[in-house]
């Protein structure tokens, strides 16, 4: 019996030892942050229940389950969750929350899926945890000077919001292919910013836009008239005036509120009116376009605006552009803007369909312009795409005139003429019939005709400013043309303008790499390898010759826009390629520039695409 007993221990052992990693590996899939404020928080819970809509309920649910992962964030430094098992566990868990809310559970199947909250490394910009979003963002972004105080009022809850989609506007243009990173940035502020914490009311409505119930604590109107019909019941007389007095003054305050209002709308409309030939939408129309501007519509967002799809009462599509920034560029800019675009009459331009000026005690002073919504998206999109739906060369070859015929019009057609100041990728617009649109004239600067220009301040995105703009604010007609010889470039080479591919080189800029090849002979190697062989060969090769004249450093050695016209439809030969100085993406060359803009009082002119700042200019 001992016998036995003394070879059936260590079997006993072994099964013991089994359980107890099956009971730790069972241990390690718990959520690991606490949902109980699920039920204790005061959320509006309509949105889930019969009959549900799905839309807002799960707008509502992200922001919910947002509550956690932002305390998460705080403990562990981690945006999002270590694997599927612990999201699966954290989603089980959630539903079990809302259950005894008599809510429809399966929206959280319905809403979410595992991997939704997984850690992946694509998700915005590479970063992973609070370490990485430093690294990307900064020691100290918007979000941590704007987003750290009691969000309860207007005023702060707005500034925090201007910060969120500054920084977002910041990620997305370090990688356009992330698609996480407004909440990301709506995480960090909720839960590593703000001193209250996420479960906060204020932080929750504000900043994770957690809808909130207005059934507790909350008085109508009967109650209201009990409370004042007792106190002038109980005091007679003396009470009633004194409240027919502060009835008074609450009007009055009201409607000379009202006046002021309506005169900052008065004074804006009256300035633009005279000059625009665009539609005056009242706000109400925007918001039922745009359904009350939700993010599902939002299809852009940069330093300057945010841009929304929306619907027309008639079935119109439209991009509808709130203006940002309002405090600081004031409404003399935005009257500028809408002034410029009005005298636009081009079909190779992007035209405005109407505006909008509002003013209240909520939301403040805004500012619309209303454009046609191009459903091809910009031509940067359709360069990022691969396989069959790639551009053909019939369908680049027509961009590039459109392109050049839309800057002839400003340049010659407009007296005085109009210097774009921001031709790139993503500012040229494709309609349903791939035609291009030059779109977005916030950085537009009308001059005076046969002169150039310095500006106070260099406004533009960095690789398509020209050389002489960059470093000494010269602006000239031949500053457009060097952005549109980019813009060739990378249509007929399907690159982009920095090549950022190696990391043990500097950039290298396109008109760098252009040049060196096309001057040992093998302009061909220039062309992307998918139009190769679609056209006449020494057609493309002409295109791609006057995309390196256009983008020569030097000013006196590139054309006019009318030149490139006729060079580019073969009216005129091309001349033989000068030489370059230095390559633009040296070492040299970025030296003289930090330079030339440290003497000028201006910074390194990383400059962001939605930028609309018109500066003075001094003859």
């Amino acid at each position: 019996m001992d016998t036995l007993d003394t070879q059936v221990a260590p079997f006993l052992l072994l099964l013991l030892f089994l359980f107890t990693i099956l009971v730790s590996g069972t241990e390690s899939a718990l959520c690991p942050f606490d949902l109980n404020y699920v039920d204790t928080l005061t959320w509006d819970t309509s949105t889930c229940r019969d009959p549900i809509d799905t839309q807002h309920c799960c707008q509502t649910l992200l922001s919910l389950i947002g509550i956690g992962l932002s305390q998460h964030l705080k403990q562990t430094s981690q945006f999002q969750l270590q694997d599927n098992n612990t999201s699966a566990s954290c989603l089980s868990e959630f539903r079990s929350k809302l259950s005894p809310l008599s809510l429809n559970t399966s929206m959280v199947s319905t809403c979410f899926q595992n991997s939704d909250f997984v850690s992946n490394s694509s998700s915005c910009a590479g970063i992973e945890n609070i370490q990485d979003w430093k690294q990307k963002v900064g020691l100290i972004s918007p979000l941590d000077t704007s987003c750290s105080g009691d969000m309860n009022g207007q005023t702060q809850c707005s500034i925090c919001t201007d910060a969120g989609f500054k920084v977002t506007a910041d990620l997305n243009q370090k990688d356009p292919n992330s698609t996480k990173c407004f909440y990301f940035t709506i995480l960090y502020a909720a839960g590593v910013v703000n001193q209250f914490g996420p479960s906060n009311l204020g932080t929750a409505s504000c900043i994770l836009g957690l809808p909130l119930s207005t059934k507790k604590g909350s008085w109508n109107k009967e109650q209201v008239l009990k409370l004042v019909f007792g106190i002038l019941g109980a005091l007679g007389g003396v009470i009633l005036t004194s409240v027919l007095i502060v009835l008074f003054r609450k009007w009055d305050r009201r409607r000379r509120e009202n006046l002021y209002h309506r005169s900052i709308e008065n004074s804006v409309r009256n300035s633009v009116l005279p000059n625009a030939g665009a539609k005056w939408f009242h706000i109400s129309e925007l918001e039922r376009a745009t359904n009350k501007f939700s993010q599902r519509n939002m299809i852009g967002q940069g330093g300057d605006g945010v841009v929304y799809k929306g619907t027309l009462s008639d079935g119109t599509l439209v991009a509808v552009k709130e203006i940002l920034n309002l405090e600081s560029k004031g409404d003399e800019e935005f009257c500028y803007e809408v002034d410029i675009i009005s005298k636009i009459k081009h079909r190779n331009l992007l035209a405005l369909r109407g505006c909008c000026v509002t003013s209240d005690n909520l939301k403040g002073k805004r500012r619309f312009l209303v454009y046609d919504y191009m459903p091809n998206d910009s031509l940067s999109y359709q360069l990022s795409i691969a396989g069959a739906n790639r551009l053909t060369w019939p369908q680049r070859k027509s961009i590039i005139l459109d392109v050049a015929k839309g800057l002839a019009y400003l340049h010659y057609e407009i007296k005085p003429p109009i210097y774009h100041r921001d031709i790139k990728a993503t500012n040229i617009l494709l309609d349903s019939k791939m035609k291009a649109k030059v779109a977005d004239f916030g950085l537009a600067k009308q001059g005076s005709e046969g002169q150039s220009h310095l500006t106070t301040r260099v406004a533009g995105t960095y690789g398509y400013l020209a050389p002489e703009y960059a470093l000494y604010g010269q602006l000239t007609e031949k500053s457009d043309v060097y952005s549109f010889g980019i813009v060739i470039l990378e249509i007929m080479s399907g690159r982009k303008v920095l090549d950022t591919t190696n990391s043990n080189s500097n950039v290298v800029l396109i008109t760098d790499w252009a040049w060196t090849l096309a001057k040992s002979g093998l302009t061909k190697e220039i062309l992307d390898e998918s139009i190769r062989g679609e056209g006449p060969e020494k057609i493309m090769e002409r295109f791609v010759l006057v995309g390196i004249l256009c983008g020569h450093a030097m000013v006196a050695l590139r054309p006019t826009i009318a030149e490139a016209m006729k060079m580019l439809e073969g009216d005129i030969d091309i001349p033989e390629l000068p030489d370059r100085p230095v390559p633009l993406g040296h070492e040299s060359f970025r030296s003289s520039l930090l330079f030339g803009l440290q003497r000028s009082g201006r910074s390194m002119p990383y400059f962001s695409s939605y930028e609309t700042n018109v500066t003075t200019s001094t003859m």
